[in-house]
């Protein structure tokens, strides 16, 4: 069955796929928004049962593994009310090389991972647009801050960012409707690291609250103008290329409750379901026009696929003690907020290519009027590599029969490297400060001082602790992946343009992090936004009417 023509189709609710429904609608297009999961409703946002005694929450992530979750139980962040916002692994399966693990942690529902996330949005700049011509490592992009500056504060205007004027060369101010507060004990800590490191840069996060019908905004006014018609429980299948002209017509779906095959078509297709799903898509809509795939003319469909190099830690901070309580905005998520170490600002071939989040008084202490909580995760910039490659698993397919993508996501000596550096930099400026750790550990393993891991945890718990970590902090635990259809200047090293158009395929444009060049060291989501809005403006000017 084909329905009625639109002027694009959306795949995917997430982030990229919000903006993309919000600036096509605007521009008076007809817009198919198709959602792999169920909608969200009220009782979504309810939490059932009390919070776990500590962040191990073994029994927690215990019955999701047996419920079928067993990748996403894995999540460093992972919650039971938080459960029903990541997939069901058994449905969903991928395979990784046995030397180079992948933890894919991922949602499919109306909005995606917006639900889950922790709703930090920072600019990226030149350091990491062109940190080939910077840094001579690397890949450059083919467009510049000065392309993405406007698109950045269309964005930030939607969505009512609260942040401040901060003047870090590294991450751009943003525009910014409210202040972002520091607890007493990170204002502190502010400004004993600055006084000491004049090059460091600690900031509050910038972030946007959640609203009170959790909807993200831009997906909201689109809904508002009657052009946007949303299709959930639609799982794309393919897409339908012309065997004449080779352009995309529409697309395939199959219906996630009823199992059933429907075609949409439209002038248009706009890719916004995450890197990994959709080039998943691109591979899976091979034809005769494209035998290898969509965009892999030259062999580049999946490749350059990074995500950044995770660090984690934990422990006190006896400058402060107790915790500050913070008012929720909102009764399901926890109070948004913290610290962010922003990269040196030095010369970019002298300094260590990371940021690095964290809080300090945030959590209540175990001990009455204890030594603060402190706990940081820190980002550091992953190299692209051509065989670090997203592809399909000719034997795995999901619920659904559609094969399975297979992740290659390995890092490098250089990688490894950088790694380590940054786990030594962050403990020595921490520990001049005065923290007591507990563990740092990343990608590398887990290296446990002063009481350990978890002190007051039970032993059962600590144990299970120790020996999974390395499940939870491989590649893939900082959940900003980026590549696999990379944006360039030329298509015999691109899978797109600088518009976001697939080579070969000019009406089929992909505008999630699948594009980006780079790793960068802070999140994604406000640039795949920006870039979005960016993408499908251009595209809105050149569809026919």
């Amino acid at each position: 069955m084909t329905e009625s023509l639109y002027d694009a189709i959306v795949v995917g609710s997430g982030a990229a796929g919000a903006f993309a429904a919000y600036e096509l609608t605007a521009r008076g297009k007809s817009v198919l928004m198709l959602e792999a999961g169920p909608p969200v409703t009220p009782d979504c946002f309810v939490r059932h049962g009390k919070p776990p005694k500590n962040p191990i929450n073994l029994w927690e992530r215990a019955a999701a593994t047996m419920a079928g979750q067993n990748v996403q139980a894995r999540a460093m962040f992972f919650s039971k009310w938080m459960a029903h916002f990541y997939v069901n692994d058994r449905e969903n399966p991928y395979t990784t090389p046995k030397d180079a693990p992948f933890l894919w942690i991922r949602g499919r529902q109306e909005g995606g991972r917006t639900h889950a996330f922790g709703r930090v949005l920072f600019r990226w700049s030149d350091d990491d647009f062109k940190t080939a011509t910077r840094a001579g490592r690397g890949r450059d992009w083919p467009i510049s801050y000065a392309d993405l500056e406007p698109y950045y504060q269309e964005v930030e205007t939607c969505l009512g960012l609260h942040g401040n004027n901060d003047g870090v060369a590294s991450t751009p101010d943003s525009l910014c409707i409210a202040p972002a507060t520091l607890t007493q004990a990170e204002a502190g800590f502010k400004a004993d690291v600055e006084a000491l490191h004049p090059e460091k840069s600690v900031i509050a996060w910038r972030h946007v609250p959640p609203r009170p019908d959790r909807i993200l905004a831009p997906l909201q006014a689109a809904k508002d103008t009657g052009r946007l018609t949303i299709r959930r429980n639609a799982i794309v299948r393919r897409v339908i290329i012309d065997d004449e002209t080779g352009l995309a017509t529409g697309v395939e779906i199959i219906d996630r409750m009823s199992r059933q095959t429907q075609r949409f078509t439209a002038a248009s297709v706009v890719l916004c379901a995450s890197p990994i799903e959709s080039v998943r898509l691109m591979w899976a809509s091979a034809c005769a026009r494209h035998p290898h795939g969509l965009g892999n003319d030259t062999d580049q469909l999946g490749r350059y696929f990074m995500d950044q190099l995770p660090c984690v830690g934990a422990g006190t901070y006896p400058k402060a003690r107790g915790f500050e309580a913070i008012p929720a905005t909102d009764p399901f998520y926890d109070p948004t907020g913290g610290f962010f170490i922003m990269r040196d600002d030095v010369p970019m071939s002298d300094r260590l290519e990371y940021a690095c989040q964290g809080s300090i008084a945030r959590r209540e202490g175990e001990v009455p009027d204890g030594p603060a909580r402190m706990s940081f995760f820190a980002f550091a910039q992953m190299q692209p590599q051509a065989d670090n490659r997203i592809t399909l698993d000719p034997k795995v397919k999901d619920g659904w029969g559609i094969p399975a993508p297979h992740i290659r996501c390995k890092m490098s000596d250089a990688d490894l490297q950088l790694l380590g550096r940054v786990e030594n930099a962050l403990i020595d400026l921490m520990q001049e400060q005065g923290a007591e750790f507990e563990f740092v550990g990343s990608a590398r393993g887990l290296r446990e001082m002063g009481p350990g891991a978890y002190p007051t945890a039970d032993l059962l718990s600590r144990s299970l602790f120790r020996a999974l970590f390395h499940k939870s902090m491989s590649i893939g635990a900082s959940i900003h992946e980026t590549g696999g259809a990379v944006m360039g200047d030329d298509p015999a090293t691109s899978v797109l343009n600088g518009w976001g158009q697939c080579w070969g395929v000019p009406n089929l444009v992909v505008t999630d992090a699948s594009a980006f060049a780079s790793s960068g060291v802070t999140g994604t989501t406000l640039t795949v936004m920006a870039q979005t809005v960016r993408a499908c403006r251009h595209l809105a000017d050149h569809l026919p009417g």
